[in-house]
């Protein structure tokens, strides 16, 4: 949860409050309680999540409507109707916990915690997935962030779940228990800092690989952010124009060993870019010192298209990374939804899919793999690449355009999910984006430079890939989401269970 509304007399900072999280959570456990039917359970845990979501992603207004020309009122409605469908997920939720709801303040807080789990992996898989606002991004300022890499975002959704359950029903539970006859409330919060300040102060979960390579100076490497307004950057004569223009020149200038540009940063494919330019970009890195990543739509009429990022070093054919996780309406259209796009100005197509695990980008002993827009919101499917630690990412490497949606906290949730990213593999993160955040974020994940939003320039940096891998690489590279989703199950199946003995008739 961040401060949702940008230039608000200077109170949008983008900082993760999981503080405000945590409450709202708790409130929602304990108007829970009051609930004795299913059905009440149900309506407040849509009512709850339709506004989470909506709070979450207010801001696919602006592209739908400014960019996709969408009348307001039907985008509006658009919007409240997503989140309303997916806010179906906690109703469910809510209404088994109503159900199921053990009589003891941690069975209480465990089913909860488990379902809410379940929830928000349901939002994860089902339909491409858009688990966008997670609850555990919450936390990656917070006292549970070590945690990430040992049990990554889901882990840090549960335990935030359960803790805000936890600490409502201890203080029903005050409510109606003097403390001289009832000191478990007490003793319960204090285990409950304790816990916390346990988990504050775990080490990194990174565990050394015989595949590790000898430490290796850092890689100089220059971001490029281009700032061409979404609704010019497909138009031939300013936006395209505008693009390789900048794009070129600063290829030609570049220092560094690498460079990397955003996504689509060129918006054509490679034959429709003028001759000279692109000939002068392929030949700049056909030889010499220096090597680029650039975001670029690939493929033909016969054999389809991609977004990609094609990425160019001397003396090597060149490399492509096809984009996996597609977003639905903006790279593919869903089945009978046609009529809904045909409303809109947004250029869209059907893009191919690329494969799961690719290759990463081999440069001056780092393996840099890049992922495209909102596929670092999926941990597990950037974890694939962690499967064999031989060829294990240094470095992940994100291209974006996020100027579909202003100058809005959208900006800002990107990162946390980039940050989390980085927490939970131990791996720096490059982030070369077309209005921000343009950045780069250690192995710790914190921003060690960043450059200004919506301007246009070049970050130079240094950065030192890593080795090693930590506990959640390990285990989610393997196995994926199937822990956690067998821990949700398997709780409720406990609690479905202790239901079912709690209504048998005594025995005569």
């Amino acid at each position: 949860m961040a401060w949702p509304f940008a230039s608000i007399s200077g109170l949008d900072t983008g900082q993760a409050w999981g503080g405000l999280q945590l409450a709202s959570l708790a409130l929602l456990f304990w108007q829970l309680q009051r609930s004795t039917r299913p059905d009440q359970g149900a309506l407040l845990g849509w009512l709850f999540a339709s506004a989470m979501l909506c709070g979450t992603f207010w801001w696919l207004f602006i592209s739908m409507h400014r960019y996709g020309g969408l009348p307001a009122a039907l985008t509006v409605l658009a919007i409240l109707g997503l989140a309303a469908a997916l806010a179906l997920y906690y109703a469910a939720a809510a209404a088994l916990y109503v159900w199921l709801a053990p009589r003891s303040s941690l069975g209480r807080a465990s089913v909860f915690a488990a379902l809410w789990l379940l929830a928000e992996l349901a939002r994860v898989k089902l339909f491409t997935g858009f688990p966008w606002g997670e609850g555990g991004y919450a936390h990656i300022d917070g006292w549970a962030r070590p945690l990430a890499g040992w049990v990554g975002v889901h882990g840090l959704t549960w335990l935030a779940t359960f803790t805000a359950a936890w600490f409502a029903a201890l203080l029903l539970d005050a409510r109606t228990n003097r403390w001289a006859l009832n000191q478990k409330p007490v003793i319960a919060c204090l285990a409950l800092l304790l816990i916390a300040f346990g988990v504050s102060t775990l080490p990194p979960a990174v565990f050394a690989t015989p595949a590790d390579t000898p430490a290796r100076p850092p890689l100089s490497v220059t971001l490029l952010q281009g700032n061409i307004p979404q609704d010019l950057k497909f138009q031939p004569g300013t936006g395209v124009r505008d693009a390789l223009q900048f794009y070129g020149e600063q290829l030609e200038q570049v220092q560094t060993s690498l460079v990397v540009l955003p996504e689509t940063a060129f918006p054509m494919l490679p034959e429709q870019i003028p001759r000279d330019i692109w000939n002068t970009v392929t030949n700049r890195f056909a030889s010499g010192e220096q090597a680029a990543l650039i975001g670029i739509p690939l493929g033909s009429s016969r054999e389809g298209y991609s977004n990609s990022v094609l990425g160019l070093k001397p003396g090597a054919a060149d490399y492509r990374y096809d984009k996996h996780h597609l977003v639905p309406f903006g790279e593919f259209v869903p089945p009978f939804f046609h009529w809904f796009i045909r409303m809109m100005e947004i250029p869209l197509g059907d893009f191919n899919r690329g494969s799961l695990a690719q290759a990463p980008f081999e440069w001056r002993g780092e393996r840099l793999a890049p992922n495209i827009c909102y596929e670092d919101l999926f941990g597990e499917e950037l974890g694939a690449n962690f499967k064999d630690p031989a060829n294990a990412p240094t470095v992940l490497v994100n291209v974006s355009n996020i100027a579909w949606f202003g100058n809005t906290v959208a900006i800002d949730q990107h990162l946390h999910i980039s940050r989390m990213r980085a927490l939970e593999f131990a791996r720096p993160m490059l982030r070369a984006t077309n209005t921000g955040a343009t950045v780069v974020i250690d192995a710790q994940g914190r921003v060690t430079h960043a450059l200004e939003r919506h301007t246009r320039g070049a970050l130079v940096a240094d950065v030192q890939g890593a080795g090693g891998l930590t506990l959640h690489a390990r285990w989610v590279s393997h196995f994926g989401l199937v822990p956690w989703w067998l821990l949700g199950l398997a709780t409720v199946l406990m609690a479905l269970l202790a239901r079912r003995r709690r209504q048998a008739p005594p025995l005569v």
